[in-house]
Formats: C-alpha cells, structure tokens, sequence
C-alpha cells in the first residue's frame, strides 16, 4: 500500500504568497460577491465564463451522474481558486458549486484574468504554482482512493478540509454533514459516523456537530 501524502506541518507554500496582493494591486477587474450557507454558485451545465476566487468561507464542488447520483469531488477554501476549467477551453461547468458557510468571493472575467495573467509575471507564477499544487492533489485523491482503506481516507479527508500543514492555519473547526463526507470518502455515512466515533475517543478530534481537527488524527494516515 502506497502511503498517502499530506504537507509537513509549517511547510511554505503557495498560499503564504495571497494571490490577493496581486488581485489588488495589478488592476485587474473583478466584482466581489457574497453567498449564504447552501448558496448556489454555479450549476453543471452552466456557461463556464469566470473564475472565482475566495476571500472567506468555503465552497464545496459536486458532480452528477446520468442516473442522477451526486458526488462531492473538491472542497475549497480561503485563498483557493475555481472554477478555472474555462481557462483551458471548457465552455460548460463541470460539476455544481455551493457555500458551505457565508462566502466572500472575487468573481474574474476569463478574459480578464487571462490579460492580468500575461501581463503581471508573479501573480502568473503563483497561479501556475496553485494549479500544479492542484494536479498533484487531484493525483494522490486518486491513490488514495485505490489503495487505502475507508477509514484511512476519512482520516486524510479531514486534514485536508482543516487546511493540516498550511502556514499559520491552527487547528480549524469544520462545519461538514457526515453525508458529505460519505460522499468525498466514497463509504456510507454509517461507516463515516463509526469511524468519526472512533476518532473522538482516540483524542483525534472533538465532535459535537461541528468538527475539531487535531493534528493527532494524521497517525491514522501515517500508520500501515
């Protein structure tokens, strides 16, 4: 089994350079928008025209089937961007977007961002750097899928969501239903709710509706 990858805790990374600075500075065109918790942002099908960028909050992306079953394939957070597919020619959105708590974002113009992009050289560099970081995200999702256990994948689930490893995030209470992590997991919410249990006895995390993350939990994914 393939061990599954998180950042070392207090490693650099993209984010420690806000792509915000150079949002704010290299006069790019941009409206600011808010959304309450459950909020849609854009729907599967939609016209893919623009690229968001968080301020505040979190938004959760999801996908449905032709047979109607939805899955729950990213959760973003502050200083993430989405919606981005537009940037490499897909003219439709691929999955459906929603706050999962009141949401701040910079919603770009393609068009826009694809002039600020060419021109302004760093913020260029650091959007590379975050999509990069994304590919490799996207990559050991899929390891992680194939090789570990249900209960190793929850573990790693949660750490992702609390942000483990970025610079200057503390331990971070998460406001996600137990479906929704079914959901990114691939498991039944009865397996989600066992191990979340297991969890909270084990020191891992403090549960009571909202989610505590303590860094203990990474154990779980660190253990063969």
């Amino acid at each position: 089994m393939k061990p599954t990858k998180l950042p070392k805790s207090g490693t650099r990374n993209t984010d420690a350079c806000n792509a915000q600075n150079f949002l704010d500075t290299a006069g790019v065109a941009r409206r600011i928008q808010e959304f309450r918790r459950g909020e849609s942002i854009y729907a599967q099908g939609d016209d893919a025209e623009t690229v968001m960028y968080i301020q505040n909050g979190g938004v959760k992306l999801s996908v449905v089937n032709g047979s109607g079953k939805e899955a729950v394939v990213a959760m973003f957070g502050p200083t993430d961007f989405f919606g981005e597919g537009c940037m490499a020619g897909q003219t439709i959105r691929m999955g459906t977007t929603s706050a999962i708590t009141p949401t701040t974002l910079l919603i770009l113009q393609k068009k826009e961002l694809l002039r600020v992009l060419h021109e302004q050289h760093e913020l260029s560099d650091h959007f590379i750097a975050y999509m990069l970081a994304r590919n490799i995200r996207v990559e050991e999702d899929l390891i992680d899928q194939l090789f570990n256990s249900s209960e190793k994948r929850l573990a790693r689930t949660l750490l992702l969501l609390a942000r483990y490893g970025k610079e200057g995030q503390p331990d971070r209470i998460l406001r996600v239903s137990q479906e929704t992590l079914a959901s990114m997991v691939g498991t039944t919410r009865s397996r989600v709710n066992f191990f979340m249990n297991k969890f909270r006895k084990l020191g891992f995390i403090e549960y009571n509706g909202k989610i505590k993350v303590n860094k203990s939990l990474l154990t779980v994914v660190l253990h063969e």
